[in-house]
């Protein structure tokens, strides 16, 4: 059982964590719905993916004015990362909106066993009577996600410097945009706010940027990729038992 930790632990902690409580007894079947469609999802978008780089890269590339062209040898790990960034949190959100239902229960089913405490619904029937209210706070995450990516996206279109810079503010904020993804399955169980949720995670920034870099790092990585989205929502949801259940929680 997870108890109240009286010094914040940090966001690897957190994440490891995730590895080791999706093999937990008990916990392992509330896993299997999300992995199966992380696997579906990621696992075919990825396979496209490296069909089509051959024609993506150079494409990215002919934005290069000629007088850079002699920096196409460095700024092309550069285009085939930006695609992997871009590429691999969009496929993930997708298959977060897919998963969200699962997602939800598992955190909610991870959390009283972690704590002892009672969810006021369990199985698979209790979370489906809250789809709509799911689906409500997704929509409100990409109203809030898309206009900034879109910011971040026009980056690109500045020769030299912006597809140097934007790769870099791109993992920056994926790894922000993952952890506060996550980190919503326990808080919106709880029925906390959208905005209540990010200022209760920006007061705790760098543990939330550590764990959401390395769940937009592990997303980039084939295979471990397959498995990520039950690994990071146990992390998450054992960061919320630390760290804000005692003052968000509605039930005990």
């Amino acid at each position: 059982m997870v108890t109240q930790s009286p010094t914040p632990r940090s966001g690897l902690y957190y994440f490891s964590e995730g590895w080791k409580l999706i093999r937990e007894p008990g916990i392992r079947r509330f896993v299997v719905l999300p992995l199966l469609v992380n696997i579906v999802l990621m696992g075919g978008a990825f396979w496209w993916l490296f069909t089509q780089l051959g024609e993506w890269i150079p494409a990215l590339l002919s934005y290069v004015p000629n007088w850079l062209q002699w920096l196409s040898y460095l700024l092309w790990p550069i285009a085939v990362l930006s695609i992997f960034l871009v590429f691999g949190y969009l496929f993930s959100t997708i298959a977060n909106w897919i998963a969200a239902p699962f997602n939800g229960l598992l955190a909610e089913q991870l959390e009283a066993r972690l704590t002892g405490a009672t969810p006021p619904d369990t199985g698979v029937w209790g979370v489906m009577k809250d789809v709509p209210r799911i689906m409500k706070r997704e929509w409100q995450k990409f109203i809030w996600y898309l206009p900034r990516a879109l910011v971040l996206l026009l980056l690109y279109l500045i020769p030299g410097v912006g597809q140097t810079l934007a790769p870099v503010l791109w993992f920056l904020f994926s790894a922000w945009m993952l952890a506060i993804q996550y980190c919503d399955y326990p808080f919106d169980n709880h029925k906390v706010p959208f905005k209540e949720m990010r200022v209760a995670l920006r007061e705790r920034k760098f543990i939330n940027m550590q764990f959401g870099s390395l769940v937009s790092l592990f997303t980039l990585i084939p295979v471990l990729n397959l498995v990520i989205m039950p690994v990071a929502v146990c992390g998450a949801t054992a960061m919320w038992v630390d760290l804000y259940r005692s003052k968000h929680g509605s039930w005990r």
